[in-house]
């Protein structure tokens, strides 16, 4: 059966264009559109798409509430189209926050100048998120955002957030895997975090259950454009009781502080507990990488790595993960029902490559367990 498609977005030209390229994939069909939210959430419960695109700035209802109405009302995968700019990114998160899947930049000189490539990425991302578990969710539930124009207060000041709600990719058909011992305590030197699809929200809810003194330093591998990561690390630097930043070169590593990999670039960490940044190299499909961040983890500090794949699509960090291991490192992996995409995580246990396999919402308290 072909993926039922519902496009909402107030531009007819857009429309029609994203109509043209869906229709080339025989396994896509669009079966309706819609001009602004409101219409997008009537279409939605009558039409019940396999997922839905949705724009941003619309009349009538912005592509947000649309977002947090259908995942009340009628649960279905989302992915938004959002400009590659500071705005664009802060409102992708507030739709990745509602409860959306995914997002692509909406850009429409890509459009006219490369159609082949923009076909292939949307209908490869369509086909991902038509499986993912979201079509099972309830309603998300996670700190809601800070305004852009608030201070962040200095971590030790800030305040507790609230504890993070069950999962909201809980699907009705995932197997539920033997629950893991809890883990043994240990001195790590290094927590490293890799994730893709569903990564902003996963990292969200396990970040805010740490404490302010948490004693390791954390590096963050989020596949994330180059305009979004500096966004993502304040939005996290204001919910947590850590610190989070956007990686610069230089940078020392320092327990209480995450350091998120920017976007377009490769991050590597070195045994004096420096951060070098690199440029995206473009034999790697992805920038940043974490297969490179774990690599280079393996080799600065041996078995004193505690590394954590999270939700996402291919198998990004399952050779890292490998490296890790052989040197006597620490992998966990998150368990296939809370996940958003169940590709990473599942790419590190079918190489029978996790110490641990845990539920997104145990994450954050086994390591501080581990690492106390």
């Amino acid at each position: 059966m072909p993926v039922k498609v519902l496009v909402v977005d107030d531009s007819g030209f857009f429309r029609r264009r994203l109509k043209e390229i869906l229709a080339a994939d025989p396994n896509i069909s669009v079966v309706g559109t819609a001009s602004n939210g409101r219409e997008g959430v009537d279409q939605a419960l009558a039409l019940r798409p396999d997922v839905i695109t949705m724009d941003y700035e619309m009349p009538m209802m912005d592509g947000i509430t649309a977002v947090r109405h259908i995942m009340q009302k009628c649960p279905t995968p989302v992915l938004m189209f959002s400009s590659l700019t500071h705005e664009g990114a802060r409102v992708t998160l507030d739709a990745l926050d509602a409860g959306a899947v995914d997002y692509l930049p909406k850009n429409f000189e890509d459009i006219s100048r490369n159609p082949a490539s923009v076909q292939k990425l949307l209908c490869e991302k369509i086909h991902h998120i038509a499986r993912s578990n979201r079509r099972f969710a309830v309603a998300p539930s996670v700190a809601p955002a800070v305004p852009t124009g608030a201070s962040a207060a200095p971590a030790a000041a800030r305040p507790a957030p609230r504890p993070a709600a069950p999962s909201g990719a809980q699907s009705a058909h995932a197997p539920v895997a033997p629950a893991s011992p809890p883990p043994k305590r240990k001195h790590y030197r290094l927590v490293a975090i890799g994730t893709s699809t569903g990564g902003p929200v996963a990292l969200q809810r396990v970040l805010t259950q740490l404490p302010a003194n948490f004693p390791a330093p954390l590096v963050l591998i989020q596949h994330m454009p180059a305009a979004f990561t500096k966004a993502f690390a304040e939005r996290l630097d204001k919910l947590c009781r850590i610190s989070v930043k956007e990686a610069e070169d230089g940078d020392q590593l320092r327990p209480g502080l995450a350091l998120l990999a920017p976007g377009g670039k490769q991050m590597m960490v070195d045994g004096r507990g420096m951060v070098k940044i690199l440029p995206g190299d473009e034999r790697l499909n992805y920038k940043p990488c974490v297969d490179v961040t774990f690599g280079s983890a393996a080799k600065a500090y041996a078995d004193k790595v505690l590394a954590v794949v999270l939700t996402g699509m291919g198998a990004d960090g399952r050779e890292g993960a490998r490296m890790l291991k052989q040197v006597g490192s620490q992998v966990w992996a998150q368990d296939e029902a809370s996940c958003v995409i169940y590709g990473m995580p599942m790419a590190i246990a079918k190489a029978n490559l996790a110490d641990a396999i845990y539920g997104l919402d145990d994450i954050g308290r086994h390591l501080t367990e581990a690492c106390s």
